[in-house]
Order: C-alpha cells, then structure tokens, then sequence
C-alpha cells in the first residue's frame, strides 16, 4: 500500500507501529531492552510515499479459524493484571467455553506451541507479552488438546528483564476476617530462553457463623443452658488458611528452533476449621428436654496440611519440515487431615438421673470424657506425557494440508486411609494410553485463488483412542468444516462423538458404611439417621457422548475492534455416570435394592455409590459481544517517536500477510498517547436441560422444578467485563448474573419446594500506574514502575434469595452460608525493579 506523504499523520494514526506503543514513557524495568520486530513493516520509499509491509507475528496461531479476540500490548496494559494467571482471570468471558464439557477452562499457549503446564508461565508479568490470542475450541485439536476448551496464545517479547514484588490485602466490608498476600517475581527473557522464580505467601485469618449472625439449629421442645458458649462462635464458615509455593521456571534455546523447558513447584496449604462444641440433650427430673454446649475438653477442630510436589519439561523440536512438541508433567499430593471426635457425654445424664447435676449446672469435667482423634491421609499421583508432531504433508488446490499426530500416556494413582472408616484402605491406580490424529483439508481459498468465490472454506477431521487399564477401550471422532464467506465473516460447523470412562474412585473405591447420617425421607416425610453406604460401583459403564456446535463470527462494521460470535451447542450423553442423586420418590423408585427400611418403613440404609443414568441432554444458545477501540487525544511526541522509527535502518521487507486479526481487540491502535477501552458482554441461554434416570423412565425437566441436587439451573446467564486506560488511569468491571430458578423435591425437612431468586453481582477495580506519569517519576524515582489498584468486590453485596412454599428462607440457605464474604475491598501495591 502506498501513501501520498501528506497522508503520513492519518496512516500513523490508523497503524499498529510498535513505536506508538508508549505514549508515555515505560517504567524501565518492565520494557524490553530492544525494539520488537513489529506487526507492520513500513518505510519511504524514492517517490517519498509510505510504504506498509504487514508481516505475521513470530509465535501466533496459524489456523483457518480466526481468533475470537486479540490482545495487544495497549489492551494488555488496559487490564491492570499483575500476572499471566490474573490477566487470564480476567478474561474468563472470552475464554470460558460454552460446550458443556469438562470445566470450561481453555488450553494454553506460548509463543504458538504447547506447554507442559500453566504453572510454567502463570507469573510472567504480563508487562512482557507482546500479543494475546484467545482461538475456539476447533483449534485445541491441532495441539494434541480436548476439542471442548478454547485455546489461548500468549506471545512473549524478545527481550525482557524485571524483578518485582505485588502486595494484596482483602478487608470485607462487614468484618470478620482479612485476607494478606506478598508475591515476588524474577523474570529474564532473551528469546527462546527465559527464566521466571516467583515465591508467594498468602494468610487469611478465620470468619465465624457468630460474625454473621447465623441462625443456629435448635432441637425442638429443648431448652438451652443460659450459661453456656454459643455454637456459632466456634464453627467457622472460611477456615484459618496458610499457603506458601515457590515456583520456577527455566526455558533454554538449543538451536535451529529447538528448546528445552524445565518447570518445578513446591506447596504448602495449611488449613484450620472449627466445627461447633461438644454437646449433649440432658433429659430434666421434670421431663423437659435441655440442650447444654461446652468447651471442654476442647473446641472441636480440623486441620489439613496438603503439601504439593509438582515437575515438568517441555521439549520443541523442528523435524525436517515437522515440528515435535513433547510435554511430561506430574504432580505428588500428600495430604493429611485430623478431626476432632465428639467427647463422650453420656456420663453427664447418670449425674443428672442421680440427682448430683442440675441440667441448668456447671458441667464437671470429669465426666466429659474425650476420645481419640480421626487421622485421614492420602497420597495423589498425577503423571502425563503427551507428543505432538504438526506439519503440513500435501498441498492441495486450496492451500497446505495441516496434520497432527499425537500419542501419550496418563497415569493416576491414589491411596488413602481414615481411622475413623471400617473397611480396607483405598489404594487406586490408573493408565490410560492414547494416540489419535487431526487433519485441516483447505477446500477453496481466496489467497490461492481457487473457487475464491466461495470464501475460504476447510474441512477438518479427528480421531483417538484410549486404553484404560482399568476399564477398557475407548474411541473419539469428529469432524467440522469452516466456511471464510468473507475476511470478516465465518461459519464454522463441528460434530464430536466420545466415549468417557467413569472416575476413577468411582469405579473401584473401597466400600465404607458410615452410621448415623441425617437423611431427610420424602416417603413419610421426616428426617432420620440411617446407615450410609459409599463406595466404588464396578457396574459402572462407559458414557456416549455426542455434541454438536454451530457458530458465526463476525466483525461488525460499527468498529474498527468489534466483533459478535454466535454459538449454538447440543450435548446429548448415554449411560453418564454420576452421583447418587437428591434421594426423591422417583429416584427411590428408578433404583431398587439403594434404600433399606424397616417393618415400619423407615429408611435404615442408603446405598449412595456412584449410579449410570439413562441419558441426559442439554442444548443452549451463546452471543459474545467484544467491543473496544481508542480514546482521547493523541500524543505529538509520540507520532513523532513513531514516524523517527519508520526510518530506522532495515525497518521494512516484505511478508506473508497471515491470518487476519479478528474478534474486536488490539490491532494497536491507543499507542500514540490515546487511551483504549474495550467491552466483552456474553450471553448464555438454556433451550433444554433433562435427564432420564432408568430407560422409558420419566424424562426429569432440570429447567422446570426437577433436580438431581438441591439447586435448580438457570435458564438465562450473563458475564460483563470491560474497562478503559488512559495515560496511567485504569478502571475494570466484571459482573455476573444469572436468572432464577426453583426445586420442586429440594430436600430441605418441611418444604416441597424452593425458589431461587436472581443474582447479579458487580465488582470494581481502579488502577493507576504511577511509571507512566513523566514528572511524577521525575520529582522521585520510587514511583518508576509503582502501580496501586484498589478493588471492591461484590459491589451492592448481593446474595440469592432462597424461600420454601410459604416464604421463609430455610437455617441451610442463610445469607452467611451462601457468601460468607460479603462486600470485599482490595488494596494492591505492585513494584517492578
């Protein structure tokens, strides 16, 4: 492209130059120490007429499939993150996935290649990415990962060198507990080798029932003793917690595109939750019934110490025209748990029979005798290793065909014991060999000019198989096609069918009866104690699941970074595994043989192992909105700084063109001194959500008043993230919301139905980067890469409103119970050296 020189401010405006990258100047430790290559090549040629040469990014995803959004180094800047696992946090909305399996949490990147595992980069500054790409789930595929996770890129600079320390403290706007953090990074990056040390140490001291005003359960028709210490200020809703990791990560370049990565973490979690006290329903000389609580012989307690022991390597490897990417990772969990048993008190109601002890009385403490500790302690051992090798073995009419090849081997292994559970101790293990292949097929393309009429059209095809050793094979297979119809509009179709072994505990945990459980009986409906039995069910069978997702991306004309992706996903399962349902009449009745009762038909055992339901189905509608885009006015200097940078020395060349930015996000403009701002809205809805427990059984509505737990599902779901920065200034809000709901059978004594109201929440986050303030870091040098944020956290301080049929919220449903922080404010203070 050509441009009159006249015309040179109006194209410096329009362009991504990194050189308008920094409108003010950069705190020194967190910029590069050399220019990047940039995204656009340009210079002046003998007419005097700028000449533009885009060139592709090193590290971005080659793919037929554009990116729903990109981030560029401004847009980066925007969110205030102090870390890749924080500026990930914050874009949940476009990176959550909307499929319906797994946890919809998205595959990583770095630099176009896979990784062993986030821990390896999750404490990059993100002061150091030059480029975020966030792709849909059908390129997972190509890297060996789930085609039902979204796929996010990260592009490191060249150059980078920092050291810094971030500081956090949580307060809830109605007291009770606070929550401090301090996290130190070291990072150096000199292109293919790097090196990231974080140590990070978080404390957050307990919050009670009694500082949230819990309401505590009584004992019908019994008194309390006057004199006693309340419950609620000995049971804890956040328990006393410690944490400590260290975490490192060494990366080093081998030459001709190789590289070695090596990533180690060590953890600490310490834990401490109060249960309530000893306590006792003494029986009067009158008759009366007298709940007394004490603090002998001690406040009963439970502590957990998890200590975490987790390694990985990475290796990239050019071979011939392929590249081999191979990752192994593990992880060793050593947890163990003690538990306060409940003190005997039997001997209190002797003495009262007696007539020694008036149940109103000082408890003796001789004659609360306490008993021996449960220990609970488990081993977890994770290993995985998975090899890629992607390379393009056939050229078709319409481009390059792109194969990956991959096979791996999963191992899982967990032994566990409790002193206070009968039985033998669990002691799991599981193998799972894989291997499988994906192949992209270009059909037509306008850069090839064949059938360039027709857009850019792909076909993409898929298969693996599974060995579990302890269940058997399983196979997966799918297909899509991509239809390009414009540079700005793409379809995209895609049919994926799976099998899914049952959990590992599922299927082979050791069978324990645990006595005296509270059930609640919808058949006569009271609440009893009976025998509870949990448990591996070998009976389990595979799932079958079948999928299908539709979608349209288009970027909207009304913006230069607006896009709108609309998304249309079917779930259909047979024989899923799941969890022994809220124990209805209809579930009683599709499950003969799990519930024991009496002559007087009573339940007296309930066996709550691990069923297979018929079939389950779910299908919904998803539009994410991304908008975003500059603001304010322009800087002088630097569209100076810019225009001196064209001119350098080997500044232009000519290039592929690669994939086209897509999805409403950093294209560059905002760095000539203008601020950026960007909007992310999602939209989830339900069309159908049911379940059919035994086959020809009745199919269970989820969305009308059928339940398989205690909650109902929305039919309705929202995300909101969005925010603007601007010479320094910074403002992010996110917020949720979700439509309500009701439960008809909920489980909760006395009630045949809850209503689950609506819950918007809506948190608030101001920063100010005080490094790109000039004559501020001028007067004090301190301020040169200081950032303060402070946050706010649930900001109205919402919480769902739950009602059984005649209007009263049930002890279980509390405000306290269900968010026990509340309204928190967040003060951050982040230095980069």
């Amino acid at each position: 492209m050509a441009l009159p020189q006249s015309s040179a401010a109006l194209a410096l405006a329009l362009l991504p130059f990194p050189a308008l990258a920094a409108a003010e100047p950069q705190a020194a430790s967190a910029q590069p120490t050399e220019a990047e290559a940039p995204g656009t090549t340009g210079g002046i040629d003998a007419d005097g007429d700028i000449v533009v040469v885009a060139t592709r990014v090193r590290g971005e995803v080659e793919t037929a499939v554009p990116p729903i959004v990109t981030l560029g180094e401004e847009d980066i800047a925007a969110y205030g993150a102090g870390s890749l696992q924080s500026l990930l946090a914050a874009l949940a909305p476009q990176t959550g996935s909307g499929r319906g399996r797994g946890d919809g949490s998205p595959s990583v990147l770095l630099n176009g290649l896979r990784i062993a595992s986030f821990r390896e980069i999750r404490s990059i500054p993100p002061e150091a990415i030059k480029r975020v790409e966030v792709l849909p789930e059908e390129v997972s595929l190509k890297y060996g990962f789930r085609p039902d996770q979204r796929v996010v890129n990260f592009i490191l600079k060249d150059k980078f060198r920092s050291f810094g320390t971030e500081t956090e403290a949580k307060l809830p706007g109605a007291g009770g507990f606070s929550d401090l953090s301090e996290e130190v990074t070291l990072t150096r990056i000199d292109k293919a080798s790097r090196l990231n040390l974080t140590g990070t140490l978080e404390r957050r001291s307990p919050l009670t029932e009694a500082e949230r005003g819990i309401v505590q359960p009584a004992i019908s028709g019994a008194q309390t003793g006057l004199i006693d210490p309340k419950q609620g200020d000995y049971r804890t809703l956040l328990a006393d917690a410690r944490s400590a990791i260290v975490n490192g990560t060494w990366a080093k370049s081998l030459g001709t595109g190789s590289s070695l990565t090596l990533n180690g973490l060590v953890q600490r979690n310490d834990n401490r939750s109060l249960n309530g006290l000893n306590s006792v329903v003494l029986t009067a000389p009158d008759g009366s019934l007298v709940q007394r609580s004490t603090l002998l012989p001690a406040p009963l307690a439970s502590r957990t110490v998890a200590d975490t022991y987790s390694a990985g390597a990475t290796l990239n490897l050019p071979v011939g025209a392929w590249q081999l990417a191979w990752t192994a990772d593990g992880t060793h969990v050593d947890t163990t748990t003690t538990i306060d048993a409940r003190a005997d008190l039997s001997g209190l109601q002797t003495l009262v029979d007696q007539g020694t002890l008036s149940p109103f009385g000082t408890l003796p403490a001789d004659a609360i005798l306490p008993t021996p500790q449960g220990i609970a302690r488990s081993k977890s051992d994770t290993a995985t290793t998975l090899a890629t090798v992607t390379g393009t073995p056939l050229r078709l009419p319409g481009g390059q065909t792109a194969l990956t090849l991959k096979a791996g081997f999963a191992y899982n292994g967990l032994r566990s014991s409790d002193s206070r559970q009968l039985g033998t101790p669990a002691n799991l293990r599981r193998g799972d060999a894989q291997a499988g292949f994906s192949l992209d097929l270009p059909i037509t393309s306008r850069r090839e000019n064949f059938g360039s009429k027709l857009g850019d059209i792909s076909l993409n095809v898929n298969a693996e198989v599974h060995n579990v050793s302890d269940f058997g094979s399983l196979t997966a297979w799918g297909a899509g096609v991509t239809w390009g119809v414009t540079p700005k509009l793409t379809f995209a179709a895609n049919y994926v069918a799976s099998e899914k072994a049952p959990g590992l505990s599922d299927l082979g945990a050791p069978i324990t009866i645990t006595t005296g459980v509270a059930l609640y009986d919808f058949t006569l409906g009271t609440s009893v104690l009976a025998n509870v039995i949990t448990g591996g069910n070998p009976a389990l069978k595979k799932e079958r699941q079948r999928d299908i997702k539709l979608s349209a991306n288009w970027d909207l004309p009304i913006g230069k970074e607006s896009a709108l992706l609309l998304e249309y996903f079917r779930n259909r399962s047979l024989d899923t595994t799941s969890a022994f349902p809220l124990l209805t009449p209809d579930v009683e009745a599709a499950f003969p043989g799990r519930v024991t009762r009496d002559g007087a038909g009573r339940i007296v055992s309930v066996d709550q192992r691990a069923v297979t339901f018929a079939e389950t189905t779910g299908s919904r509608l998803r539009a994410s909105l991304n908008f975003g885009g500059p603001f304010g006015k322009p800087d002088p200097n630097a569209r100076r700084s810019a225009f001196a940078g064209m001119r350098r020395p080997g500044g232009g060349g000519p290039g592929g063109s690669g994939p086209r930015p897509s999805g409403g996000g950093g294209r560059g403009p905002g760095g000539d001194g203008r601020g950026h701002w960007n909007l992310s809205l999602a939209y989830t809805q339900e069309l159908d959500e049911t379940a059919r427990i035994v086959p020809g059984g009745r199919v269970l509505d989820l969305l009308n008043g059928d339940a398989l737990s205690g909650a109902g599902i929305s039919r309705s779901s929202a995300t909101l993230e969005g925010g603007g920065f601007y010479r320094g200034f910074g403002l992010r809000i996110s917020g949720t919301y979700a439509s309500g709901t009701h439960v008809d059978s909920s489980g909760v004594p006395g009630a045949s139905r809850l209503d689950f109201g609506d819950l918007a929440t809506l948190n608030v986050r101001g920063f100010i980067d005080l490094g790109r303030m000039p004559k501020l870091v001028s007067r004090a040098q301190f301020f040169k890469g200081t950032r303060i944020a402070i946050g706010v956290n649930n900001l109205f301080d919402t919480v769902q409103k739950v009602t059984d049929q005649t209007g009263a919220t049930p002890l279980r449903y509390q405000r306290g119970y269900l968010n026990p922080e509340g309204r928190v404010f967040s003060i951050e203070l982040r230095k980069q050296f």
